[in-house]
């Protein structure tokens, strides 16, 4: 799936070919924050206006806006699985941590 870009944010790109147009919304922040188009060209001026608002009634509600990511997340693996990570943590004289963000970095191609 291909993201739009826009101040630190992501949108989604969807069709919907009843309706004839594309939407999307602000995607990992809780808040629902969608927009809407009928060309790509509108629908990444509608997400970036989408964004601005965003930020623009946090600000005006006297809080932070949501940040995409806060880099660090729970994983359920199983417990053989977890086992063998931490095994090979230990065999390789770093955290388990440091194993897991090692191997996100190995297997992101994108």
């Amino acid at each position: 799936m291909k993201l739009l870009r826009y101040k630190g944010y992501y949108g989604s790109i969807e069709a919907s070919p009843e309706d004839n147009c594309l939407y999307g919304k602000i995607e990992f922040i809780s808040p629902l924050v969608n927009y809407e188009g009928e060309t790509i060209s509108e629908l990444k001026s509608a997400f970036e206006n989408a964004v601005d608002d965003y930020i623009k009634t946090c600000e005006q509600a006297g809080r932070e806006p949501e940040q995409t990511v806060k880099g660090s997340f729970n994983v359920r693996i199983g417990s053989e699985l977890h086992k063998k990570a931490l095994v090979c943590a230990k065999d390789n004289r770093i955290s388990l941590n440091d194993f897991v963000k090692k191997s996100i970095e190995n297997a992101i191609h994108c």
